[in-house]
């Protein structure tokens, strides 16, 4: 049960669907959904990592200044 869980918790947290509308797909289409959601969010984090985008969000007393 912990897994349907969270595939509900994957569609709400990333795809703003509410309780209901995940509750209510039928389990094949629910499942596909989730699938395309990691095939979508690797394919973000493969091209991040292919641009050299080095950047980090994280801040400590070596950061460099935000640009103005």
């Amino acid at each position: 049960m912990e897994d349907v869980y969270e595939q509900f918790f994957a569609l709400m947290y990333h795809g703003r669907w509410d309780f209901q509308q995940a509750y209510n797909l039928p389990v094949q289409l629910r499942t596909w959904f989730v699938k395309r959601l990691i095939k979508q969010k690797e394919q973000e984090r493969d091209a991040m990592e292919g641009s050299g985008n080095t950047s980090t969000h994280a801040l400590g007393p070596n950061s460099p200044a935000p640009k103005v």
